[in-house]
């Protein structure tokens, strides 16, 4: 063969050779940024969270949402083509200074005042709450879904939504509760007013460790979407609650005139529910004015490996595996709220 044709059919081998490999390099690269892509953030599906940091379950903090996930506590998780952002906590792991419960929860970086206000809304469903618990205690198998918190004199919380679910329950409760701003210097007689929304109140209990109540006949499922929206406006709170299938629950409460400024004003249901820990504290005349707030959102888990012979209202002796967080996710020891929406701004004017 002509030694020409010879080096042109060479020549020609080595360009094709060139072009393929470069090519599947080329293919290889766009793949691969193909699945840098579908990796899906919390950040992407709820665009707040540039306004927030993170404490979670295990102690990890981060400062920096945007494109931030950690794995098993903070991530996201597609179901029927919707993307939800998934916060999960042990019974018993690492929390904040303020708790002995653990949290994988959103705290907002800016600070408000009650008067100046803000409004938060999320669209949300509860996909597990503990198993295991006393059911004498009020906070057993429950987990807080949203919330206010002072960040200024007591740090108390003029805010907690709950989400509740007793054992062999379909149905569980969807109540708020208020957290008076205790008078004077000492706050050990501090106490949580709840009000419900679907379902019972936190003082429903049962009457042994075993024993639960009846299951509530307009209860929300584990797994049944519901939204809920905080306006904090002039300092007066505005609560709203929505769910397909439910009548929507509105509700008032001024944040700055106390409603339980004297004895005598102290509902009938903590003189029951906390008769056993004796406390009875009355709220400053101004109740939350002039101190600093801030949203919270996720998932707080109520329940805690605490014994229930020092407080029937807050310890609930769930099982923890002694901390080892493994454990408890693989028996039921954990709760996991999933968000696929929220929001937060200024707070409005009320139609």
């Amino acid at each position: 063969m002509n030694t020409k044709i010879v080096k042109s059919l060479f020549q020609s081998l080595l360009i094709i050779g060139f072009l393929v490999v470069n090519g599947c390099k080329d293919a290889a690269k766009k793949n691969q940024n193909e699945i840098v892509k579908e990796t899906v953030y919390p950040s992407d599906v709820i665009p707040f969270m540039s306004e927030f940091s993170i404490l979670c379950g295990d102690g990890a903090k981060f400062e920096n949402l945007v494109e931030t996930e950690h794995k098993d506590f903070f991530y996201v998780e597609n179901e029927n083509d919707t993307n939800w952002v998934v916060y999960k906590t042990p019974n018993s792991g690492i929390t904040s200074r303020t708790s002995s419960n653990t949290r994988t929860e959103l705290g907002q970086k800016t600070h408000w005042k009650t008067e100046t206000g803000g409004k938060l809304t999320g669209s949300l469903k509860v996909m597990h709450v503990s198993t295991s618990g006393d059911a004498r205690v009020a906070a057993s198998y429950s987990v807080v879904v949203g919330q206010i918190h002072g960040t200024e004199g007591h740090e108390n919380e003029p805010l907690k939504i709950f989400y509740k679910k007793f054992p062999g329950h379909t149905k569980g409760s969807v109540y708020w509760n208020y957290e008076i701003n205790t008078a004077g210097d000492d706050n050990s007689g501090r106490w949580d007013f709840s009000t419900a929304v679907w379902g019972h109140d936190m003082s429903v209990v049962g009457e042994t460790p075993n024993t639960y109540p009846a299951e509530p006949e307009d209860g929300i499922a584990l797994g049944e979407e519901f939204s809920y929206e905080i306006n904090v406006y002039e300092g007066i709170m505005y609560l709203t609650f929505t769910s397909e299938g439910h009548e929507t629950k509105t509700f008032v409460k001024s944040l700055i005139k106390s409603d339980f400024s004297k004895k005598s004003d102290i509902p009938q249901q903590i003189w029951t529910l906390y008769a056993s820990i004796g406390r009875d504290g009355v709220e400053r005349e101004s109740a939350y004015a002039g101190e600093l707030q801030n949203f919270k959102q996720g998932a707080y888990n109520q329940t805690n490996g605490k014994s229930p012979d020092d407080n029937l209202v807050w310890s609930t002796g769930s099982e923890t595996y002694n901390g080892d967080i493994a454990k408890q996710y693989a028996n039921g020891c954990y709760a996991e709220v999933w968000f696929k929406s929220a929001t937060v701004g200024a707070g409005t004017s009320p139609n």
